[in-house]
């Protein structure tokens, strides 16, 4: 009974101490809690940047082919063996230049013909104008005056006779011989009249149309053989540079085929498909660049064309780029890139894209950094993008800082602390220690910096609330912890 008696006492004796235990580690634990919440909230590192005004334009970037700015495939008029090449490809050439010549010798035979036949017609109209029709004309009112003094004869000699039989001095039949020469006079009369007038209304008119159509029709075959002669020699339409001569001398030459190409590079046309959104904003005129891998100045151009329809196959709209080519350095069939200022605003409120969170159409947010250092979220409008600026038009002043880096998940009222970006000479030394760091040489102090301030860093990210203290839980856990060692190891 002793025995068990003793027994007894040792067990309770043992849970009063693992009660007092317990009850130090929880007031130890609650006294830790009372303290963290009276610790100030840690700070976030990030980087800012002041909103300020500037110049921004809106850029219209896409893919263009190039073209010359004017392009000549040249064919024949005549299919023909080609005599001779004036040129090879490369060649600079002016317009008009001669380039080739083709077989022309029955070319210069019909032509020399048809000079013939027209020198003929050209002869036959002078004679007709100055030699026949006037001769025709002259013996016609010669006819009239002729007939004229004829009739006037009879005349006379029909009232002399009347008055005589009146008389009863000539016989009828006298009488009647002398009616019948009058009647024959006025006929003859009347005839070389009407000659004469046909002569001068009609006759003349019809022989001077027929030799000018003679010479005419001459002439035009004339013409004809020539224009043939002429298309035996091939020469360039515009100024340019020869780029394809696919014939050598001897081959024929077809009039399906092109036998010279020249085209105009002195100056280019970049064409481009871009969506009707973006041609909505451009305007005939607008400035442009042209862009090409291994170009190392891009060239400065004009839009030229902004087409009035959609290409049915695509429905995109085709836009022309044209720029100066002097030194040649565009080639023709060239992918290149197009940048296209749409519209450019002066003096705009400016910030870095970066600084932009939950962007929708021209609404987002921004993380702004007031004189307490405490980041809060703020609703802005913006306008123009750019790849490194936002314009902002509505939601922030001039000279408010935003977050540009770290603002990922960062909770209102947090408190953070900007750090400068890195200078050169700044990343050189961290790349010292980058190199420091694997060789073994870094400090334990540097490394457990470097946890805390990612994890600073992450505990915003999180979604916590930012009163809590990141370090105070560890605290708690590190109390109660040795706590519980402490008291295993009082029991």
């Amino acid at each position: 009974m002793n025995l068990s008696s003793m027994n007894k006492d040792k067990r309770n004796a043992r849970r009063v101490g693992m009660l007092i235990t317990l009850a130090t580690a929880i007031s130890v634990v609650i006294t830790g809690c009372g303290k963290g919440e009276k610790e100030e909230a840690p700070e976030v590192s990030v980087q800012a940047a002041p909103a300020a005004t500037a110049d921004i334009s809106r850029v219209v970037n896409t893919e263009g082919i190039i073209f010359p700015v004017a392009q000549s495939a040249i064919t024949p008029k005549i299919s023909a063996p080609v005599k001779k090449f004036y040129v090879v490809r490369g060649q600079k050439v002016k317009q008009g230049q001669l380039l080739a010549t083709l077989e022309n010798r029955d070319l210069s035979a019909a032509a020399l013909d048809n000079k013939g036949a027209y020198e003929q017609a050209e002869a036959a109209y002078s004679t007709s104008l100055g030699a026949t029709l006037p001769e025709e004309n002259a013996k016609a009112e010669l006819d009239v005056q002729t007939a004229q003094q004829e009739l006037d004869a009879q005349q006379k000699l029909y009232d002399s006779r009347q008055d005589l039989f009146k008389q009863g001095a000539l016989p009828r039949k006298d009488l009647d011989a002398a009616a019948v020469s009058l009647a024959q006079a006025k006929s003859a009369y009347n005839i070389a009249k009407k000659h004469l007038d046909g002569l001068n209304a009609v006759g003349k008119q019809g022989a001077i149309k027929t030799a000018n159509g003679q010479l005419t029709s001459a002439k035009g075959k004339l013409l004809t053989s020539e224009a043939q002669l002429s298309y035996s020699e091939v020469r360039s339409p515009i100024a340019g540079f020869i780029t394809d001569r696919p014939l050598y001398p001897g081959e024929m030459a077809s009039t399906a085929a092109p036998l010279l190409t020249v085209m105009d590079i002195s100056q280019v046309i970049a064409k481009a498909h871009i969506p009707q959104s973006d041609a909505l904003q451009l305007h005939k005129g607008d400035a442009a660049t042209i862009s090409l891998a291994g170009l190392d100045k891009a060239v400065n151009g004009k839009v030229s064309l902004i087409s009035p329809a959609l290409d049915p196959n695509s429905t995109t709209v085709e836009v022309w780029v044209q720029a100066p080519n002097p030194n040649q350095q565009l080639r023709p069939g060239t992918t290149a890139q197009i940048a296209i200022t749409a519209q450019t605003v002066k003096d705009a409120l400016v910030v870095p894209s970066a600084a932009l969170l939950n962007a929708k159409g021209d609404a987002a947010q921004v993380m702004v950094v007031d004189a307490q250092s405490q980041a809060s979220s703020r609703d802005v409008k913006t306008g123009i993008t750019t790849g490194q600026q936002v314009q902002i038009v509505s939601g922030l002043k001039p000279g408010e800082i935003v977050v540009t880096e770290g603002a990922y998940g960062l909770p209102d009222k947090t408190k953070v602390k900007i750090e400068k970006p890195e200078t050169e000479s700044a990343g050189e030394g961290a790349k010292d220690k980058d190199d420091d760091a694997k060789s073994g040489k870094a400090g334990g102090d540097d490394a457990a910096k470097s946890d805390d301030a990612k994890s600073a860093k992450s505990m915003p990210s999180a979604g916590k609330d930012p009163k809590a203290k990141p370090d105070a839980g560890n605290k708690k856990a590190a109390q109660s912890k040795a706590n519980g060692k402490s008291g295993e190891s009082k029991d």
